[in-house]
């Protein structure tokens, strides 16, 4: 139970620090949370609950295909507010987007082959 408490822990760590550099340097927080310290840290605990070679690549890729349809919430969000969207739906229509897009990457995906 411990351990789960340390994951949770670090990674609240993770996003609090990211959050405190964003709003003394917007660019350097994102630059932070664009980081992948959140996938290399559940490869870590994945690789210590079950040190398996093929589980990780297989895990690694999947993490690889599932972050494209994730870039365009980052560029739909800071359009949606410049036209003055209020910030609450623009993100809601940045995850709402994000959703389908995943959902379209489950479906295409495995037609191309991908292992998701």
């Amino acid at each position: 139970m411990w351990q789960l408490a340390a994951k949770a822990l670090l990674s609240g760590v993770l996003i609090a620090a990211i959050a405190e550099i964003g709003k003394r340097l917007p660019a350097m927080g994102a630059l932070v949370a664009s980081l992948p310290l959140v996938s290399v840290l559940g490869m870590l605990f994945l690789w210590h609950a079950r040190p398996d070679a093929e589980n990780m690549a297989i895990h690694a890729e999947a993490t690889f295909w599932y972050v494209l349809p994730s870039l365009p919430m980052f560029l739909l969000i800071p359009a949606l507010l410049r036209h003055g969207v209020p910030f609450w739906i623009a993100l809601a229509a940045g995850c709402a987007l994000t959703i389908v897009l995943y959902l379209a990457m489950m479906q295409i995906g495995p037609r191309f082959g991908l292992k998701l």
